[in-house]
């Protein structure tokens, strides 16, 4: 499958671009609040820079209002940034129209045509722009290959699943060899098995084909299982920018330790009882182990004294939350696989807590550069 066309010309486009494939410097939108008399401005994006490589698979993650599908529809053309630059393939497409730039975008409905089969869906695009027949066909089926239905080329969206719909849009979007392609929530309407299964499916189809995806989602786990760098929006603002686990080992404050995943966040009297420091820091629930009252942990490990105030039992992890001093409440995550619960770890049982001082990471107040910014 990596030697058919879509492949090759994958190679030609890396070739061709040895800068980032996608450039944002300084981007900034504003849009006019309608509800508001005086038309009060909303910063949707304020300043954003950001540059996702050739060839990889870069998630946006945010809350709903952060600002990542506003930036995923500037970087399509879409939207027009209010100030700032957009490049793509180290060209300056800002004022490019949608259907000049060399991106296909595929959303969380799919939008695929009822009427159409299979392969008349994935070949509709190059009808409209008069790709011959023959080449039509070629480059269809072999779309249809790479995402692995090759035997529903006949069948109508009203036949398929939501996995596959899923990958008909993927086929749709990909059959165009676009530099980029952008993927705004596109798996939010599966169950979540089968997202958990597309994940997978989508990453792999991404390696295949080599372009470099942009996923927004809003989802932490599938950024996390996805991409191999990810921005995390919040505001408006991009707050921390790196691979999955920079961004969660690391997280760069407060927003983004409660945000991608979850935190133990210890700040004030807490910090001071608990750590002996002063500031905000974050533990991670899986990195606390629950032992019997009185329990040592080996060399390099803090311990403290906590009385259990819940346990819930997750199939594969059982989750136990603690009371410790200062009215603390710590969250353990304890893998049922790897490791012994103590006895009787009912509401009120004395417990003791257990984490290696390396687990604790410093949080910052703000990210560099980031500042609050006055809103009209």
């Amino acid at each position: 499958m990596s030697s058919g066309p879509i492949a090759v010309h994958r190679a030609a486009v890396r070739a061709a671009s040895p800068s980032p494939q996608i450039e944002l410097v300084g981007v900034r939108k504003v849009f006019r609040d309608r509800s508001s008399r005086r038309g009060a401005e909303v910063v949707a994006v304020a300043g954003a820079d950001l540059s996702v490589h050739d060839g990889e698979l870069f998630a946006i993650l945010g809350p709903s209002g952060s600002g990542k599908t506003t930036v995923l529809r500037m970087i399509a053309g879409f939207e027009e940034p209010t100030a700032g630059t957009i490049r793509l393939g180290g060209a300056d497409v800002t004022a490019l129209p949608a259907r000049r730039r060399d991106v296909n975008t595929v959303f969380q409905e799919y939008a695929l045509f009822p009427h159409m089969t299979v392969a008349q869906n994935v070949e509709y695009g190059m009808k409209v722009r008069g790709v011959p027949r023959a080449e039509r066909r070629r480059r269809t089926a072999d779309a249809l290959d790479m995402v692995r239905l090759t035997d529903l080329a006949p069948r109508h969206p009203a036949r398929l699943s939501g996995g596959q719909r899923q990958r008909v849009a993927l086929a749709r979007a990909l059959v165009g060899r676009p530099r980029v392609l952008l993927l705004d929530e596109p798996l939010g309407a599966l169950d979540l098995k089968l997202r958990e299964q597309m994940q997978l499916e989508l990453k792999a189809i991404q390696r295949d084909v080599g372009i470099t995806f942009v996923i927004v989602t809003h989802d932490q786990d599938e950024a996390l299982t996805l991409c191999d760098r990810l921005a995390v929006f919040n505001d408006g603002r991009i707050e921390q920018i790196g691979s999955s686990r920079e961004v969660y080992e690391h997280p760069a404050n407060r927003f983004v330790a409660d945000f991608v995943g979850t935190s133990n966040v210890l700040d004030g009297d807490a910090a001071r009882t608990l750590l002996g420091r002063s500031g905000s820091f974050a533990v991670r629930p899986e990195r606390i182990a629950v032992l019997p009252p009185g329990g040592i942990g080996p060399p390099g490990t803090r311990t403290v004294e906590a009385t259990v105030a819940e346990v819930i039992y997750g199939g594969s992890t059982t989750r136990v939350a603690a009371v410790a001093a200062a009215g603390t409440t710590l969250t353990a995550t304890v893998l049922n696989a790897a490791a012994t619960l103590p006895d009787n770890l009912d509401y009120g049982a004395p417990v003791t807590l257990a984490w290696p001082e390396d687990a604790v990471h410093h949080l910052s107040e703000v990210t560099p550069d980031h500042q609050p910014e006055e809103r009209p």
